[in-house]
């Protein structure tokens, strides 16, 4: 009984103060003017906009939400930002789960959906809850603000527009409404210190380049090519998510583009860098391989990182098993070592799962096998897991002009044929004339 008193009168209380003021210089562009409807949000982000303000809380929809609804796009995510702590986010929610260490979140489940509910951020300092290391990057950021502190601690201008659920308005701290109208991608604050506080902050920015058609504004290019190196101090876990957003963004080609105008590929993938510079072949493999990756995404069908980063990875790995054949290696040992070596290698920079390095391992050792077309060693190739993948990687080789078109033509008409048909193409020739016969080995006695 005291509880609900308690959490009546604090509920009072937060109503009577919910009319919020701000500073100057904020704008606030009403309902009539920036035309996002409800309409075109996701029922369940409304739900809690809606109870979160109900119980006298501040509740926003923001980030990239409101970036695309004024773009005229289906946003993929709906994000929500509110005075309310997570716990009390808790409180309200009974479908509620809190998440994070270095930042505290609440996420509310819809069946399989989940809207991100975050309190708004204040301030880092190097108390317990929030704390940098020696670079500027922040480790720790469980500091909570208002609204007015929180747009600060955003990254893009673009990314920092809130909607009020409470009167249906935008309000922009930072002049982020003109710069998406204009198709400008731009940091908040002093771009050095933003990327210093966080590098991977140089990804996003070429992944949102790639993925909105903006262009980057000047001065966030030139610390992007001044301060790449500081991807270097990222954990390869992290870098590989990152690594993955842009490349299964379906605007993979545009990205790795990016990331090699700006010289940031040299950090993420240092070998990959040096085999495809000046390598017109390798580059052409590459980017035929990440538009069918677009086009796949693009159609909502299914795609595998093995794939991409096999792809990736397969100029540097032609460099290291060349140099173990003119040391005389078999070819099949002097790929496995090499493939064996360059992973080892990459995962100190960009961490790739184990999953989907044996992929990437069956994917390169079956390129050489295309070549067995008889017996069982043709069966065998057709009949391994992995077969597809391969065979997919093989032709895109040969529109690259790597290879001849023989193989990718040969195993197309094999897949085409009846199981019988199958069989018999593979089937070894027959020796004309009498067998040979075979030598009988006398048996040494003791």
């Amino acid at each position: 009984m005291l509880k609900w008193l308690k959490n009546r009168r604090d509920k009072k209380k937060r109503k009577n103060t919910a009319k919020k003021v701000y500073s100057d210089g904020v704008r606030i562009i009403p309902r009539a003017e920036h035309g996002i409807s409800r309409k075109n949000m996701d029922d369940s982000a409304i739900k809690v906009l809606s109870r979160l303000n109900k119980a006298g809380y501040e509740a926003y929809l923001v980030g990239g939400a409101v970036r695309d609804l004024l773009l005229g796009h289906r946003p993929k995510d709906f994000d929500v930002a509110t005075d309310a702590t997570p716990e009390q986010v808790k409180e309200l929610f009974r479908n509620c789960r809190l998440i994070g260490r270095r930042f505290r979140l609440a996420h509310i489940h819809f069946g399989r959906h989940i809207i991100e509910v975050a309190t708004f951020r204040g301030h880092h300092d190097d108390s317990g809850s929030g704390r940098q290391d020696e670079t500027g990057r922040i480790l720790r950021d469980n500091v909570y603000g208002d609204i007015e502190q929180d747009v600060w601690r955003r990254d893009f201008t673009c990314n920092a527009l809130y909607y009020n659920i409470a009167d249906f308005s935008v309000v922009d701290f930072v002049g982020g409404y003109d710069d998406v109208k204009q198709g400008r991608l731009r940091l908040i604050g002093d771009p050095d210190e933003r990327y210093r506080e966080d590098p991977v902050r140089m990804l996003r920015a070429i992944r949102f380049a790639a993925k909105l058609g903006f262009s980057i504004d000047e001065t966030c290019q030139y610390f992007i090519r001044e301060e790449g190196a500081l991807l270097r101090d990222i954990p390869p876990a992290r870098l590989y998510e990152e690594v993955l957003k842009l490349f299964h963004s379906g605007h993979a080609i545009e990205c790795f583009a990016g990331l090699r105008e700006f010289h940031l590929l040299e950090h993420l993938f240092p070998e990959a860098a040096v085999a495809l510079d000046g390598n017109e072949t390798g580059l052409k493999f590459l980017q035929l391989a990440m538009q069918s990756t677009d086009e796949r995404i693009h159609k909502n069908m299914p795609v595998t990182p093995a794939f991409l980063f096999a792809a990736l990875l397969w100029a540097p790995l032609l460099k290291r098993t060349e140099k173990r054949l003119d040391k005389g290696e078999p070819h099949a040992l002097a790929l496995q070592k090499s493939a064996s070596a360059m992973v080892a290698e990459q995962v100190r920079h960009v961490s790739i799962p184990k999953r989907f390095t044996t992929v990437m391992r069956d994917i390169w050792g079956l390129q050489s096998r295309f070549s067995n077309r008889k017996g069982k060693r043709a069966t065998a190739v057709f009949e391994h897991p992995k077969f597809r993948a391969a065979y997919d990687f093989l032709c895109l080789r040969a529109r690259a002009g790597e290879i001849s078109e023989e193989d990718c033509q040969w195993w197309t008409e094999f897949q085409k044929n009846s199981p019988e048909a199958q069989q018999k193409k593979v089937q070894p020739q027959k020796r004309h004339g009498r067998p040979r016969r075979r030598k009988r080995t006398s048996k040494i006695k003791d």
